[in-house]
């Protein structure tokens, strides 16, 4: 069956070349950035999803509550942006229905909050998945369809808890690695965008007292994320199976403190997305940054021991190294620079003197990367 998979997903890696670049049509909100928001809570009503303590701490029910909190975040900072949920309530919803909602509603970005589960106490750790043909584990040989349909195969079972889902899901079978693979041509057409999103939940979700699993952003195919159509990513907070991890998810306190790390997160990521489709936007996409990121600095050199300063054209930020070749990249020659004191990668294009040198060069990068904007590098 390897040989088969591995034969079919040559033939869907050969044809990922023929679909247009991701956010191709986002420049028509120019004048909006990202104004609407689909927060989807996992499970609910007769999926109680992965099992707490007692009925009330249910993953059900725990990743309601966080996402109304972290909605709200949303509203009170960014009152023009629309916050919709696919569920406020305890009540299930199909994975289509779940999609649908954000498809009508034309959202800008897809968020899928969930929390793990394992037989082992012991698992532990935060992740983010995001659409994609292909996983980064070095140390595992094993084929990626195998390797990930446990997890995915997992989230995607709620299908048949749905009514005519035999004829909703005519082509998907989630039961069958084929059936994976019948949707990677879809994962390229906002693979940049999740990916970015990806990156701010690992700068900002995961640190203590939740922390990263040895792969914070996997790449699934979960039924969801391919219906949604859009930058979407799902989110597994933490495993509500181990003791320490559970008693923060289950928390008052925890809920909150993990609602305003996504929000933080949204609030990077939707600095990136307005920028990217105006560049004269001001804010700094990380202000904390040790490395100095601004759209004002002076037109010169500024050399401090022997290190020079620049203006360049950065693509994106994610906290994982890519490999030169990978489709994130787009063709481009590239460089990835990690700021002092960050885990988060900037992948930028060329070195000017000048803003003006940049701003020319801008125009054709922008081409491959709609989302690209100016910034000053100071001192590394």
């Amino acid at each position: 069956m390897t040989s088969k998979i591995n034969l079919i997903a040559s033939i869907v890696a050969a044809g990922l070349a023929l679909i247009p670049t991701a956010l191709s049509g986002q420049t028509s909100k120019k004048d909006l950035g990202l104004n609407t928001v689909v927060i989807d809570p996992g499970h609910g009503g007769k999926d109680p999803g992965a099992l707490g303590q007692s009925s009330s701490s249910h993953e059900k029910h725990i990743v309601l509550s966080i996402s109304k909190l972290f909605g709200q975040k949303i509203k009170d900072a960014y009152p023009d942006v629309k916050v919709i949920y696919t569920r406020s309530t305890d009540k299930f919803i199909g994975l289509h229905d779940r999609a649908m909602v954000a498809r009508n509603n034309n959202a800008d970005l897809f968020i899928s909050v969930h929390c793990n589960s394992s037989s082992s106490k012991s698992a532990y750790g935060s992740s983010v998945h995001i659409l994609g043909q292909k996983s980064d584990r070095k140390t595992n040989t094993t084929d990626y369809f195998e390797r990930n349909m446990s997890v995915a195969q997992r989230e995607n079972e709620v299908i048949v808890m749905e009514e005519g889902y035999e004829t909703r899901y005519t082509h998907f079978d989630p039961e069958t690695p084929e059936a994976y693979i019948g949707y990677a041509l879809q994962w390229k057409a906002h693979y940049e965008s999740s990916l970015l999103f990806a990156a701010e939940v690992v700068e900002n979700l995961m640190v203590k007292p939740l922390q990263a699993r040895k792969i914070a952003i996997d790449q699934d195919i979960f039924q969801v994320l391919v219906e949604a159509n859009m930058p979407a990513v799902l989110l597994e907070l933490a495993f509500i199976s181990n003791p320490t991890e559970y008693k923060y998810l289950s928390s008052k306190d925890g809920q909150e403190a993990i609602a305003e790390r996504l929000f933080q997160a949204f609030r990077a990521y939707k600095t990136q997305y307005d920028m990217s489709l105006n560049i004269d936007v001001r804010e700094p996409v990380e202000a904390s940054s040790s490395a100095t990121v601004s759209q004002d600095q002076p037109e010169k050199d500024k050399n401090k021991e022997g290190l020079t300063s620049f203006y360049t054209i950065q693509i994106m930020s994610v906290a994982k190294l890519l490999k030169e070749g990978d489709p994130a990249l787009k063709g481009l020659k590239t460089e990835a620079y990690l700021p002092a004191g960050t885990s988060t990668y900037k992948y930028i294009v060329g070195k000017f003197k000048t803003r003006e040198e940049a701003k020319a060069e801008l125009s054709k990068v922008k081409a491959a990367f709609p989302q690209a904007f100016i910034i000053y590098i100071d001192n590394k």
